[in-house]
């Protein structure tokens, strides 16, 4: 029997991503205008992000009912949304291309590491909300949508082999631990090495209006700087979380 929770969000979900739509349809003209202000890029990225959140509620509608989230829960997915939006906005190196922008930045190895934490969903939200707030923030406004989408996904991804393939939780053995935190970090970032610069190159085309020679250009440089973010992703992560469970353990907080 569905559940009043799960009818909410439905409604919720459905509500959101019409607002959305119409918010697109309104701000898409003046954002992809060429002499479009950063104030016009703002609100059409806000009116995507707010669309994704729409599917993203939408969807959980229609699944199982949701458990109860803890304090404890949130306020590390809240650390770990802070910390992705440092490893991106403090942590990164600008590779200018035309009126676009690329970087090499540590804000991937939070979203992994949330992931290992926290799981799949709240991995996910974590990522995606602190570097989307860096991306608004840091004048990568065109790419905020894109970011909240691919960082889930990524916290989707880990957490799925973390959690439900590896069951790294229940795992004892200290060689099974270290590969399979090592691989479900992989699964995340391999996924973003692809999609990123594909993703990028269709999103920033056809949603944003940029030519398809520099877009093409954007998403080669970009498949270079997230092959190496993914790399420091995975060894970074892997090596914090195996620092940090023995602790977390102890204390009960795994």
């Amino acid at each position: 029997m569905e559940s009043k929770t799960n009818r909410i969000n439905v409604l919720t979900g459905a509500i959101l991503t019409v607002l959305g739509v119409f918010a697109v349809i309104f701000t898409r003209t003046n954002a992809i205008a060429e002499e479009a202000s950063d104030g016009a890029k703002w609100l059409y990225a806000l009116a995507l992000i707010l669309v994704l959140v729409g599917i993203l509620v939408l969807i959980t509608g229609f699944g199982k009912e949701p458990k109860k989230t803890d304090v404890r829960t949130l306020t590390t997915a809240a650390l770990m949304a802070a910390l992705c939006y440092i490893g991106f906005a403090f942590f990164k190196i600008d590779i200018a291309v035309g009126t676009e922008r690329t970087s090499f930045h540590f804000g991937n190895v939070f979203c992994v590491l949330a992931a290992l934490l926290l799981g799949g969903l709240w991995g996910g939200l974590s990522g995606a909300v602190g570097m989307t707030i860096g991306d608004l923030l840091t004048g990568y406004i065109t790419s905020a949508p894109k970011t909240f989408l691919l960082k889930l996904c990524i916290g989707l991804i880990t957490g799925l082999f973390a959690h439900r393939v590896f069951k790294l939780k229940e795992e004892t053995d200290k060689k099974n631990i270290t590969w399979k935190t090592a691989v479900s970090a992989v699964c995340g970032m391999a996924f973003n090495v692809v999609a990123d610069p594909v993703v990028g190159y269709f999103y920033k085309t056809y949603l944003f209006g940029i030519p398809q020679d520099m877009a093409k250009t954007l998403a080669k440089i970009s498949a270079g700087t997230t092959l190496v973010n993914a790399v420091v992703a995975v060894m970074a992560a892997t090596f914090f979380y195996l620092a940090l469970r023995p602790a977390l353990k102890r204390s009960g907080l795994m």
